[in-house]
């Protein structure tokens, strides 16, 4: 046992970089004061020492905003605090354009920051020139400017954070390697951490803990493998390149010109640049070497020089000034340039922080933060969704899929972000039995989850390819089309891809009535339409229920949130006799919607389609073709339908068998596109957009699907509570009175000229005519009367437009063509 190391902790945090300074720093403040920090070699030896320090506040969307704002926050206080240096420099950032496509990206970036209090400002080429005298601004659109944005020294923000964290009381250990996470069992037959195994200078130890956050960097994957975690990252190289000393060089503001994949920043009289480049080098594939400590990697100058090139014609002055250093050192990436954190579904009490995308300085302050509070209450301060580690797919851990797409994702970062941007390497590992026939009729697919999922269908002739813009894309037609069909005809939708879980036994009904909002206890062959809350009445996922026996339901989800709503079941069954089970690919998913479904269905089976024999919200097995199927009428789209579940190996039988029955019905298939420009019509919400677990099932619109008749289910005080105190925001939908503009998401929702939050989710929608959206306003103490007699407007990369809102959907208010 060394000295110093305790035998017991409340929480144990791997890995001594700048994630795990943070994770102990917040969790040691938080008021838990035995925390351990192990760190392998020494602290920031790993990747935080180079990180090239840039405090951008800048995210992609709302909550990613906030994380940043609070590190910068953070860091600017932390010095006065511990008394480390932290060179913390508030020299402001910006971010150039050279086309009108980036201008627009960044514009609609500049919204964002405002709604969420970030100082910004739009500039113009000129004014991009007098902060940036040394730029040759030619072919510069014009830029923004965030003038509280500005750069540190990561390795003394980390010790920083380690300092406090030791003054909070944690325990921090270097030259101490974790050798393994222990592990028992625990309640309800599930797996829980017991502790660390450990080799220090002094041999073999062990600390008990009932809390272990993997902060391991880019060791983190193969140190959650050792438990079965999934944590899927991988290394790449990253460059970057420092001049000799610059005459009269002083502090500038942290420059990002994105369209040529770099970053500027002036330090200590010398000039930095850093690449992004769109086809990068991965590195570590066969594990990375033990005495691995603030190590470099070959210099590589043919790859470099490229951008290098752009730079000298950029900014002049790397064709006369000395090159200092030319470094190169790993970086870990993860699949779709998003961090982990958050608990680990496969393992009780292990946590994960890790895979910064080469943002682990900005990132870092809030993401322990809100993991700390998350660790220490039960709940994250608001929805991580875009970062949770139960988004990670158990497959995406295969080293040869991670290696092939981080060339691409490190790049991603400072690519056009282009709504509906498609990923191009490691695709096909997810397909629908139905894949090749909708290949050859047309598909143009898009990847979620590692599925392959038909977007878009391609005209005879039509190139199968996306051509991306911040206008209408080249499938904007197509889309109308299937759109147009779905609502007066008939269309067919592969939605394979949902998750799809069985919840059996003895306690089935019993658990299900304690995690879901509905009434589950209903008759055999019902389909019900539930939330799952969390105790604030917040919803962790919405999915149907179908009720397929006494003791057995089968439960659909997206297939973006199934790792994480199997955890949140999981997590909750308790003591009550169930099993739940993953059943994705036993059955593919075909969605017959439109005025002419039943048509199409009477065509293809000898079974009764009327209201009577099949009434909206009933499950059946039914004959199609030459097999059978579970026939669900349900709807995601507000039209009369079906969802038809065969088994896998009878989808291509059933599918053929309504192609070639819709000949005739003018039968059109569809995607995914068209499926949202439906349903956001029809004001139906979607899971991690529209709703959260942050978001009050009240406010969100979605009471009916909460019984109040149930004498107990999670969620249920505080929903009763917001029932009696009055609801403080309504989730409304909005039309653009101007059919040309497009929203996408993130937009600013305007009220009476005051931006009072973000566009959610959004589509055009074709049968209504305009841009719909939808959005939260605030409405206390006030009427419905009252919050729609405001003046509304959607801000649009500066540019407002006139909408109108509505509390009920604007198309099929009474939900009559789903019954028809």
């Amino acid at each position: 046992m060394m000295v110093g190391i305790p035998n017991k902790a409340r929480a144990v945090v791997i890995g001594g970089g700048v994630s795990g300074c943070s994770v102990a720093y917040h969790l040691a403040k938080a008021g838990w004061t035995d925390v351990v920090l192990l760190e392998r070699k020494r602290l920031t030896c790993g990747t935080t020492w180079h990180a090239a320090g840039l405090i951008g506040q800048l995210r992609a969307n709302q909550n990613m905003t906030r994380l940043a704002k609070y590190s910068a926050e953070l860091y600017y206080r932390l010095e006065a605090e511990t008394g480390v240096s932290t060179g913390m420099k508030r020299v402001g950032s910006m971010t150039v354009a050279l086309t009108e496509a980036r201008m627009e990206e960044i514009q609609r970036q500049a919204t964002i920051a405002g709604i969420f209090g970030v100082e910004v400002h739009r500039i113009t080429p000129e004014e991009v020139k007098a902060l940036y005298p040394l730029l040759n601004t030619d072919g510069v659109v014009g830029g923004v400017h965030l003038p509280n944005d500005g750069q540190c020294d990561p390795a003394n923000i980390a010790m920083a954070l380690a300092k406090g964290a030791r003054m909070a009381g944690a325990t921090i250990a270097e030259g101490v390697k974790v050798t393994r996470v222990t592990e028992g069992a625990a309640p309800g037959g599930n797996r829980r951490v017991t502790g660390v195994d450990y080799i220090g200078p002094d041999g073999p130890g062990h600390i008990e803990a009932d809390v272990v956050v993997n902060c391991g960097g880019m060791w983190g994957r193969d140190l959650a493998a050792q438990n079965g975690v999934t944590v899927p990252l991988h290394a790449a190289e990253h460059f970057y390149l420092v001049t000799e000393p610059v005459p009269g060089l002083g502090d500038m503001p942290v420059l990002r010109l994105v369209d040529e994949c770099a970053y500027y920043k002036s330090d200590a009289g010398k000039m930095m640049i850093g690449a992004f480049e769109p086809k990068a080098k991965p590195w570590g594939m066969g594990g990375i070497r033990e005495d691995f400590e603030f190590d470099t990697l070959p210099e590589d100058w043919e790859h470099f020089s490229p951008i290098l090139e752009m730079a000298m014609n950029r900014m002049p002055l790397f064709q006369t000034t000395g090159i200092h250093t030319f470094f190169n050192g790993p970086e870990s990436f993860t699949p779709d340039d998003r961090y982990y954190l958050g608990p680990a579904p496969e393992l009780g009490g292990y946590w994960v922080a890790a895979g910064y995308n080469s943002i682990g300085i900005i990132s870092s302050g809030g993401a322990g933060m809100a993991l700390a509070e998350w660790i220490t209450t039960g709940e994250p301060p608001f929805d991580l969704w875009d970062v949770d580690i139960r988004r990670a797919q158990p497959f995406q851990k295969n080293r040869r899929y991670l290696k092939d797409r981080v060339t691409e994702t490190l790049g991603l970062l400072y690519a056009d972000h282009f709504p509906y941007r498609q990923v191009e390497t490691s695709r096909g590992v997810r397909r629908s039995p139905l894949h090749d026939h909708l290949k050859a009729r047309g598909a143009v697919f898009g990847e979620v989850a590692g599925w392959e999922r038909a977007n878009w269908f391609a005209n005879e002739g039509q190139e199968r390819e996306y051509r991306y813009s911040w206008g209408r894309q080249n499938w904007f037609d197509n889309q109308k089309a299937e759109h147009l069909a779905v609502r007066t005809g008939v269309g067919l939708f592969d939605m394979t891809s949902f998750g799809k879980i069985r919840v059996e036994g003895r306690d089935a009904t019993a658990f299900l009535n304690r995690v879901c909002s509905a009434e589950m206890d209903v008759a055999e062959g019902r389909v019900v339409y539930t939330m799952l809350l969390n105790d604030r009445g917040g919803i962790e996922a919405d999915l149907t229920v179908t009720r397929l026996s006494e003791r057995a339901y089968m439960l659909v989800v997206p297939g973006a949130t199934l790792q994480r709503n199997l955890a949140w079941l999981r997590a909750h069954v308790g003591e009550d006799f169930a099993t739940i089970t993953d059943v994705t690919a036993a059955e593919a998913v075909l969605c017959v919607m439109g005025p002419k479904a039943r048509e199409l269905m009477q065509a293809v089976s000898p079974d009764d389609f009327s209201n009577a024999a099949h009434p909206f919200g009933t499950a059946r097995e039914i004959e199609i073709g030459y097999g059978i199927a579970r026939a669900q009428r349900v709807t995601y789209v507000g039209e009369l339908g079906w969802e038809i579940y065969p088994s896998a190996d009878q989808a291509a039988h059933v599918f053929e068998t309504l192609v070639e029955a819709g000949a005739g019905l003018g039968l059109k298939l569809c995607g995914l596109h068209a499926l949202d420009s439906c349903r956001i019509e029809k004001a139906y919400r979607h899971w991690g957009h529209d709703i959260t677990d942050e978001d009050h099932v009240l406010e969100a619109g979605l009471g009916f699907a909460v019984s109040r008749k149930k004498p107990a289910f999670l969620g249920r005080d505080a929903v009763l509570h917001k029932q009696d105190a009055g609801l403080t925001r309504r989730l409304l939908q909005f039309r653009l009175k101007d059919p040309q503009p497009l929203l996408f998401h993130n937009e600013a929702v305007v009220r009476d000229g005051r931006i009072v939050g973000p566009v959610t989710s959004a589509n055009y929608g074709h049968f209504l005519g305009g841009a719909i959206g939808m959005g939260y306003v605030p409405c206390e103490g006030q009427s419905e009367a009252e919050v729609l007699a405001s003046t509304y407007e959607i801000e649009v990369a500066g540019r407002r437009h006139a909408a109108e809102a509505s509390l009920v959907p604007m198309y099929d208010p009474k939900s009559e063509r789903v019954r028809q």
